[in-house]
């Protein structure tokens, strides 16, 4: 089937298998591979992205799915000269991360609670990104970097 799709802001056309999953589209027809693939059976969060302006777990979107929309993956969320985000800046200044495998998609889903909610509480945010997974940390320090980034964007 074809499917046009709109990635960071470039419009990508091309003939996908009706079972191919956003994750994998994302990764080997647009090339971006920031966007991991975790668990495939939506419980780890890796594969988060933004489908207009919402994060959603791309392993349980088919591409074909996505036909006409607007994603925006972890790369498109840094500017053209490569300044980070609020949010990656966060997450860097934070120490939100360990091994960095779950980090697209917690920074991808952080940014869409931000977006919904600018100013949440602690236990808002711990409820906002309990779809994603991190193997590594405690939470903690990805926590204060949510927490960080939404005190920057006041």
């Amino acid at each position: 089937m074809e499917i046009s799709v709109t990635v960071n802001g470039v419009t990508h056309t091309g003939d996908v298998e009706p079972r191919t999953l956003l994750v994998q589209y994302v990764r080997e027809h647009v090339g971006l591979t920031g966007t991991n693939i975790g668990c495939d059976t939506s419980s780890c969060g890796a594969c988060s992205i933004h489908m207009n302006g919402e994060a959603v777990k791309s392993c349980t979107v088919l591409a074909v799915q996505a036909d006409g929309q607007e994603l925006t993956t972890i790369e498109g969320l840094a500017a053209a000269d490569g300044t980070l985000s609020p949010m990656q800046q966060a997450f860097q200044d934070n120490h939100g991360l360990q091994c960095g495998y779950c980090t697209p998609g917690m920074v991808m889903a952080a940014t869409s609670l931000l977006q919904e909610n600018p100013n949440p509480t602690e236990q808002e945010v711990r409820i906002g990104l309990e779809g994603n997974l991190c193997r590594c940390t405690g939470y903690h320090n990805i926590v204060q970097s949510v927490l960080a980034a939404a005190g920057g964007a006041q």
